[in-house]
């Protein structure tokens, strides 16, 4: 069965059931494609100098960058690796100008093509999902397994370890390779693949490509689709590498998790953080996404309500606080936007006072 409608650029065709992508290379390193990313690529970064210095020659810098695309000998720049704390101390690794326009240029051609893969209970790095919408299917399963919390329901709790920096190279280049025909286009992803290891060679990738929250949600869609199609769970919900199962049965969580553990570390050479795994009731209060989530109403986690506040009173400035009153909207959070509130006032007040 072949379907005609483009995606990205290409087309799809389906190969039993799954669709397989066959692109046109030229498309992907198009001089106009590379254009188009490079203007999504420089929002919010105009001031920044190594994008300053790329946009004095764009034009000469982007065909530099087709044509060793067009005649394979484009080679991934090495990273500038900087620390991060937000909230847990991360490496993250910065590629040239050149590199990341290269990956929103791939980005803007596949996102849809992997997109229509993926499960409905993945929620990262994807377009009308998100953090709020992974919160809103917590509570309509937990409404559901549990029959509108009138009977005992179990949530299994689960955190990959290392995430990023256990993904396999070779893994993931399989996986690519069942959905996509074009060997330029592979190699290409290869080559970015490659461009980066963690603390093994051929292992891990960088937390700064935008073709990194691609992959890895290419790469936990393996899981996905082998928990909810040869387990059968029903009530599933992934946001990046944390994810829960509920179930009116622990033994069957239980049960469940050993399969998923044992899958895991088989086909995607991952293993689930033994600390950050639990199984607790509903009606305990889950903590899930930087909520604890009750039956009727879900309350901000202690951790990230001292971290919140302990930032404001660091930085305390207009956006900071209209994203943290955008958060505190997903739940119990009305005491601490109040809280919130007096403290930029009270940080205002401070700063007129200071300017007399």
């Amino acid at each position: 069965m072949q379907h005609g409608n483009k995606l990205g650029g290409g087309d799809t065709r389906w190969i039993g059931d799954r669709s397989v992508y066959h692109h046109k290379y030229e498309e992907i390193i198009s001089l106009e494609n590379l254009l188009e990313a490079w203007c999504e690529f420089r929002i919010g970064k105009k001031l920044r100098q190594d994008v300053q210095e790329f946009e004095h020659n764009l034009m000469s810098e982007l065909i530099i960058l087709q044509e060793s695309l067009e005649n394979g000998t484009y080679q991934h720049s090495p990273y500038q690796a900087f620390i991060v704390n937000d909230p847990k101390r991360r490496s993250i690794h910065k590629a040239s100008v050149a590199d990341r326009v290269l990956h929103r240029a791939i980005y803007r051609q596949l996102y849809t093509v992997f997109d229509t893969q993926f499960i409905e209970g993945s929620f990262s790095s994807r377009r009308s999902k998100g953090v709020h919408k992974a919160l809103e299917q917590f509570m309509k399963f937990s409404r559901g397994v549990s029959v509108n919390y009138h009977k005992t329901a179990w949530v299994l709790k689960c955190d990959i370890r290392q995430f990023f920096a256990s993904i396999d190279h070779r893994v993931l280049t399989k996986i690519l390779k069942k959905y996509i025909d074009d060997d330029r286009l592979l190699n290409l992803l290869a080559a970015i693949i490659g461009s980066f290891s963690a603390s093994t060679p051929g292992v891990g990738l960088p937390l700064g490509n935008l073709t990194s929250q691609l992959l890895a949600n290419v790469y936990l869609n393996e899981m996905d689709q082998f928990i909810k199609h040869e387990l059968k769970v029903k009530y599933y919900v992934r946001y990046a590498d944390d994810f829960v199962l509920m179930s009116r049965d622990r033994a069957v969580l239980k049960r469940q998790l050993y399969l998923i553990s044992d899958w895991l570390g088989v086909y995607l050479q991952l293993f689930i953080h033994p600390k950050k795994l639990s199984i607790a009731t509903v009606a305990s209060g889950v903590d899930f996404l930087g909520w604890v989530h009750f039956p009727h109403h879900r309350t901000l986690r202690t951790v990230t309500k001292r971290r919140m506040m302990m930032r404001l009173k660091m930085s305390n400035n207009e956006n900071g606080v209209a994203s943290y009153l955008g958060l505190l909207g997903y739940g119990d959070g009305y005491k601490i936007a109040v809280n919130v509130v007096a403290l930029q006032e009270l940080s205002g007040h401070a700063k007129k006072e200071g300017e007399k």
